[in-house]
């Protein structure tokens, strides 16, 4: 498989919102499930969720409760996206997707006060 490239990340105001996208190639969000995790500065790496090549979303409990993490996929452009809604000071990380055992580099979202 191809690598996979984060884009999206930046500065912004809490309160604020972000999309995330990460970019496969070849059909590899077809035939795999891809995840979106997160490490932020000192701590272990956080996973946020996936999506199945038929666009089911899982979340872990903990942050499916707050409703601002939304997955999504668009397999044409080989690209899923990660979109984080009111977003915290304790959501500055950097944010990194994974696909078929392969990782991209990650992307940083710092949010500010």
């Amino acid at each position: 498989q191809g690598p996979l490239v984060e884009s999206g990340g930046g500065l912004v105001q809490a309160g604020g919102s972000l999309r995330l996208s990460c970019a496969g190639s070849g059909n590899i969000f077809k035939v795999h499930t891809m995840g979106w995790y997160r490490r932020a500065a000192g701590k272990s790496r956080e996973w946020i969720g996936n999506i199945s090549p038929t666009g089911e979303t899982h979340y872990p409990d903990a942050l499916r409760g707050t409703g601002r993490f939304t997955i999504s996929q668009d397999n044409a452009l080989n690209t899923a996206y990660l979109e984080i809604d009111n977003l915290k000071v304790d959501d500055t990380a950097v944010y990194l997707c994974t696909a078929a055992g392969v990782w991209g580099k990650g992307t940083l979202v710092t949010v500010s006060s």
